[in-house]
C-alpha cells in the first residue's frame, strides 16, 4: 500500500472496487461498512463498550483481536479503515515478510514527519511471524509510529511475544451464534443494493434454521452457502429450501432441533449410552449433535457432570479428564474440539461406573432436611478463639497425625445422625479399593488401629 495516495487516486481506486462489487462473491458484497452492521460481539462494539468508543473517536491504540475464523476480526479492521482519518494499511504474515513491514514502516515514518499523520497497520494472521519477526514491530509501536492492530485465531498470551503484547491491548472475539448468522442470511436476501434483495428470494424457516447452524459460526461459510442455493432455485420459484441448502452445502441435514424434542432426547441418549458403557453408542450420539450443529460446550458440561454423577470414585482420573475436555472445547473451538470430545467420550463410556458420590450426597442432604440437628460434637468443634475451651470446645479431640497410621477412631456425625451411613462405595474400579479401606474404617473393634499400619 501505498500510504501517499492522494485523494484523486482515492476515488479512483473507490470507483474500481465499486465496479468489482458486482461480480464479487456475496460474503465480499455483504462485507460490513459500518459498525452497526457487525452481528455478534456486543460486549465489545455495544454502545458504550471501550472498543466502540475508541473507533467511533478515532483514537484506538496497538491491539489484538484474538477469535476463532469467521468472527468479524477482518471485517472489523475493513471498518476501521473506513472510517479512520489515519493512514490505514492492510498487511498479511502469511504473503508478507519482515522486509515489507520495514518498507511500510519507513512509508510511516515520511507520513508521520510531512503531514504528522498517524498509521494504523493491520497485521492479519499476526501468529504466523516468529518472535524474532515480530520484533521489527516492537520499537515502532513503543515510538507511535503506527498502531498495530494483529489478528489471530492463535492464544496471543502463547503466540504473541510478551514486549508486544504488553503494549497492545487484547481483544477477545467470540464466535458468531446461529441467531447473529441468521440475520446475517435475511439482511442479504433483502439488500437489493449489495445482496440479493433484487431476485425477491425467501428462505423457509428449515432451511434457515439449518444453514445458520451448519455453519458452525463462519459468516462466510453461511453467505456462501444462500448464494450457491439461491442459484438452484428455478423461476418461478421464490422460496429457497432445505434441499437446496444441503444441495449446496453438500450435504444432508440433520434432523435436530436445539432447542426442540431432538435436542433433550439426543444429550439423553448420548448420557445414557455412556452410563451403560456403549462406547459405539455414545459416540454416534455425539457425532449426530455436532454435526446438527449443537453448541460443544453443552455437551463438554454435560460430559463434567457424568464424571461425578456416574463415574465418581471409581476413576478418579476421569472428572479431570472432563473438565480439560471443557477447557479444550472452549479454547479451541469447532472442527477441532471434535477430537476432545470423542476422546473424552470414549473414556468415559469405558470406565467402571458408580453413583455411590450422586447417593451420598443425596442421602445426607435428606438427612439435613428431614432429622434434627444435635450440634457439632464439641470435641471438633473450633478451639482457637479466646474462651473456647471453657466451653469445652476441642476437649478430648486425638489429632490424626500424631496416631500412628495417621487415622484416629472418634466420633465425627452429630449424635442425632451419628448412626447414619451416607457412602456406600461400589465394588468397581478403584472404589473397590475404597471399600474396602472404608469396611476397615467403620469397623466396631478398629479402636485407634489405622487401616493402613503393618498388622501386628
Amino acid at each position: 500500500m501505498d500510504l501517499f495516495d492522494d485523494a484523486d487516486s482515492d476515488q479512483v481506486a473507490a470507483n474500481v472496487a465499486a465496479a468489482q462489487l458486482a461480480d464479487a462473491p456475496l460474503a465480499a458484497r455483504m462485507r460490513p461498512v459500518a459498525l452497526d452492521e457487525i452481528v455478534g460481539q456486543s460486549h465489545l462494539l455495544g454502545s458504550g463498550r471501550p472498543l466502540r468508543l475508541a473507533i467511533e473517536r478515532d483514537q484506538l491504540r496497538s491491539a489484538i483481536f484474538y477469535g476463532p475464523p469467521g468472527c468479524g476480526k477482518s471485517t472489523l479492521a475493513s471498518v476501521i479503515a473506513r472510517t479512520t482519518k489515519a493512514a490505514f494499511a492492510n498487511f498479511s504474515a502469511v504473503t508478507g515478510g519482515v522486509a515489507d513491514v520495514r518498507k511500510l514502516i519507513d512509508a510511516a515514518k515520511e507520513l508521520r514527519r510531512i503531514r504528522n499523520k498517524r498509521t494504523l497497520l493491520f497485521v492479519d494472521e499476526i501468529h504466523r511471524f516468529n518472535r524474532a519477526q515480530q520484533d521489527a514491530f516492537l520499537p515502532h509501536v513503543e515510538d507511535g509510529t503506527i498502531v498495530l492492530i494483529g489478528a489471530t485465531t492463535e492464544n496471543p498470551y502463547f503466540a504473541v511475544n510478551a514486549p508486544l503484547l504488553s503494549r497492545a491491548r487484547v481483544f477477545a472475539f467470540t464466535a458468531i451464534t446461529s441467531d447473529d448468522i441468521a440475520d446475517v442470511i435475511t439482511r442479504a436476501l433483502s439488500d437489493s443494493e449489495r445482496g440479493l434483495g433484487e431476485r425477491g428470494l425467501s428462505i423457509s424457516s428449515d432451511a434457515l434454521t439449518y444453514l445458520s447452524a451448519a455453519c458452525n459460526g463462519d459468516a462466510r461459510t453461511a453467505l456462501g452457502g444462500l448464494e450457491t442455493a439461491a442459484d438452484y432455485v428455478e423461476a418461478p420459484a421464490t422460496e429457497i429450501t432445505l434441499s437446496d441448502v444441503e444441495a449446496a452445502l453438500g450435504q444432508r441435514a440433520i434432523g435436530y432441533d436445539k432447542t426442540g424434542d431432538a435436542h433433550y432426547d439426543t444429550i439423553s441418549a448420548f448420557i445414557k449410552s455412556i452410563r451403560g458403557s456403549d462406547p459405539d453408542a455414545a459416540v454416534y450420539y455425539l457425532a449426530r449433535m455436532l454435526e446438527a450443529g449443537e453448541d460443544p460446550r453443552f455437551i463438554a458440561r454435560r460430559l463434567v457432570i457424568l464424571a461425578s454423577e456416574d463415574i465418581g470414585c471409581a476413576d478418579v482420573s476421569s472428572l479431570p479428564l472432563a473438565m480439560a475436555a471443557f477447557q479444550a472445547t472452549q479454547t479451541i473451538g469447532m472442527p477441532e474440539c471434535a477430537l476432545t470430545l470423542s476422546h473424552v467420550t470414549l473414556w468415559l463410556a469405558l470406565a467402571p461406573k458408580s453413583n455411590a458420590a450422586t447417593k451420598a450426597i443425596g442421602a445426607a442432604t435428606s438427612a439435613v432436611k428431614q432429622l434434627d440437628f444435635s450440634g457439632v460434637p464439641k470435641h471438633i468443634r473450633d478451639a482457637h478463639y479466646k474462651g473456647a475451651k471453657a466451653l469445652g470446645h476441642g476437649t478430648g479431640y486425638i489429632y490424626p497425625h500424631d496416631v500412628l497410621g495417621g487415622y484416629a477412631a472418634q466420633q465425627y456425625l452429630p449424635d442425632s445422625v451419628v448412626d447414619q451411613r451416607f457412602y456406600e462405595p461400589t465394588r468397581h474400579g478403584v472404589e473397590a479399593k475404597l471399600a474396602d479401606r472404608l469396611a476397615k474404617l467403620r469397623g466396631e473393634s478398629m479402636g485407634n488401629q489405622s487401616p493402613d499400619a503393618p498388622a501386628e
